[in-house]
């Protein structure tokens, strides 16, 4: 069985520790992306390939990975994945009207999923609540039990003190400020709880699994009913001092604009969230949802793809001093606006193009999430496993 993280550590400076570390490594490796082939676990921990081979064939004989033939470039290759039956992680995003959970092995494959509406301005206790017995039915409904659960991770719509796992902003999730999520909801699950802002969590799933694969340095930007972004920088979350990096949605683009929940004015989201389109659209086609408005576009209504375009040269603007500001590699756009696909996105890149310092590289590529709306409850059961201490790897990822 998978452990929760402890603090068990070999003495350095030995052949064994040495060979603890790279054990660890390996795992690590792994456990972070779901499955690797040995050439590319070679590549990823910068061990030799005969390294690579000697340890992962002896985390075989130990029951903490497993193994299968697959191919590469047509070429023969052994995939590589941790020993699926060394526990359970669930993920729950709570996003601004819906909750979705989902129940994974330590491979990242997903068991169960399931979503169900949230109402506008939801509570902490009464959405922890319904957390509680949608985790509670998917073990369930995969014949386990729930103390084969070892970590669930937490997605929520406002900033989160990486430190005491409060939400750590006031105004933006009404109902939740202050709320130590990680005490409410372990305290009623008995399991350990970890919890990060939604978009952080998307930004983590698409770096690891998603468009971000293999870039060190990634803007991740979510645009739905809100609009948030993540930051992956040499290859980790950057969350700043109180959870609050990457909050995009909030950058003030017009001083005098509409006020925003945050209680500032012209904010971003003001300009290009869910209310302010359909509200933009409400006089010439009627009530719409956000959904609507994509798929209207994306059939040729010529109103809403004016819509969306001016909504991504909005996006793209702000998106032009971030850049400037931390210098990506990529800009991932995940959300339900983004499923509008190049109706968003050429315009987002236009915008960069015309308003970041140029480069002798080029301009950052800027392409839609692979995770479409998984990305955040994925980041979520990354999270949980990155807190999952693996047998010889000695502590989390």
């Amino acid at each position: 069985m998978l452990r929760r993280v402890g603090t068990d550590r070999v003495t350095p400076g030995s052949q064994t520790s040495l060979r603890e570390a790279n054990r660890a490594r390996i795992v690590n490796a792994v456990q972070q992306r779901g499955s690797l082939t040995q050439v590319e676990l070679a590549g990823v921990t910068g061990l030799s390939p005969a390294t690579v081979s000697n340890i992962v064939k002896e985390l075989v004989a130990s029951g903490v990975l497993q193994t299968s033939p697959t191919s590469r470039s047509g070429r023969r290759a052994q995939q590589v994945t941790l020993a699926r039956n060394l526990g359970l992680v669930a993920g729950v995003h709570f996003g601004a009207r819906s909750l979705r959970v989902a129940l994974s092995d330590v491979t990242h494959r997903i068991l169960a999923e399931e979503r169900m509406p949230l109402p506008p301005e939801h509570r902490a206790d009464a959405g922890l609540d319904r957390a509680t017995l949608l985790v509670t039915e998917l073990v369930e409904s995969v014949d386990a039990r729930l103390d084969e659960v070892l970590a669930v991770g937490v997605g929520v719509p406002a900033p989160v003190d990486p430190a005491t796992g409060q939400v750590s902003s006031h105004g933006l999730l009404r109902g939740w400020d202050g709320v130590a999520v990680p005490e409410v909801l372990g305290g009623r699950l008995d399991v350990p709880v970890h919890v990060d802002n939604e978009t952080n969590l998307g930004a983590l799933a698409e770096s690891r699994l998603g468009a971000g694969r293999g870039r060190e340095h990634m803007l991740y930007v979510r645009v739905s009913h809100g609009v948030g972004g993540g930051l992956v920088l040499g290859g980790r979350l950057f969350r700043g001092r109180i959870g609050a990096a990457g909050e995009i949605g909030h950058v003030s683009v017009d001083e005098h604009g509409a006020l925003c929940r945050c209680g500032n004015r012209g904010c971003l989201e003001t300009v290009i969230g869910a209310i302010a389109l359909m509200e933009s659209v409400r006089q010439s086609h009627g009530p719409l949802t956000l959904r609507d408005i994509v798929t209207r576009a994306l059939s040729g209504d010529p109103g809403c793809r004016r819509l969306v375009s001016d909504a991504g040269r909005s996006l793209g603007a702000a998106l032009a001093t971030v850049c400037n500001v931390v210098d990506p590699e990529l800009v991932v756009v995940g959300g339900q606006l983004a499923q509008a696909g190049e109706l968003l996105l050429e315009p987002v890149r236009s915008a960069i193009e015309s308003r970041a310092i140029l480069s002798l590289a080029g301009p950052v590529e800027v392409v839609a999430g692979e995770l479409g709306p998984s990305a955040e409850v994925r980041g979520a059961l990354a999270l949980a496993l990155d807190h999952v201490a693996v047998p010889g790897a000695g502590g989390p990822a």
